[in-house]
């Protein structure tokens, strides 16, 4: 698995739960090239491999390593820092989502969820970073 070499904008999404997979799929591939993981874990070696996506979407809480662990060693990287992370969980204390922003995401967005407001905050956190 690799991103093509097409214009598209790339995403990398984290999400274990498959029916969560398949909507983020179906709903993200209309605009974006998307590749998709399970855990941080895996998500992390496929960047590794030199796999640079422009934004990450990230459940919470994935096996292995969920979004919190994931976006905290992302930040920690001179290579990988500035890519943007969106945090997606069924968690809605304020504790939880200030620490993932404090952590270093961008967004962070509570499931259930309309798809299309997760594709206007994509592009706003997009239109963000590309300032």
């Amino acid at each position: 698995m690799a991103f093509s070499n097409s214009d598209q904008l790339k995403i990398v999404v984290v999400e274990d739960e498959m029916t969560m997979q398949l909507i983020l799929k179906k709903y993200l591939s209309n605009l974006y090239e998307v590749e998709i993981f399970k855990d941080g874990l895996d998500a992390l070696a496929f960047l590794q491999q030199g796999n640079i996506p422009d934004l990450i979407i990230s459940d919470l809480n994935t096996p292995v390593m969920g979004g919190m662990e994931l976006t905290r060693q992302l930040r920690a990287s001179d290579i990988f820092s500035a890519i943007p992370i969106v945090i997606l969980s069924g968690e809605e204390s304020s504790e939880t989502i200030i620490q993932c922003l404090e952590a270093g995401a961008d967004d962070y967005l509570v499931k259930p969820f309309n798809p299309k407001e997760l594709e206007a905050r994509l592009k706003v956190v997009m239109r963000r970073i590309r300032k």
